[in-house]
């Protein structure tokens, strides 16, 4: 009975350490990219661009068929 404990307390031991040992870690950094500065600045598409949006004009009913 005290072997198995033993090697159990043993197994635990040994994983823990494997779990927090640094020798298998990825050390290197990355580096983030910018987007490239456009030399253009934005126009408005129109003067008016200041101006709020209207809501489309509702559409024409269909004529109704004729009765026969």
């Amino acid at each position: 009975m005290k072997k198995l404990i033993l090697a159990s307390v043993s197994a635990l031991a040994l994983l823990g350490v494997a779990a927090c040992s640094d020798s298998g870690t990825d050390n290197t950094t990355t580096q983030s990219t910018n987007p490239p500065v456009s030399d253009q600045t934005m126009k408005p598409a129109t003067p008016d661009a200041n101006k709020p949006a209207e809501p489309a004009p509702a559409p024409a009913p269909a004529p109704a068929a004729p009765a026969q």
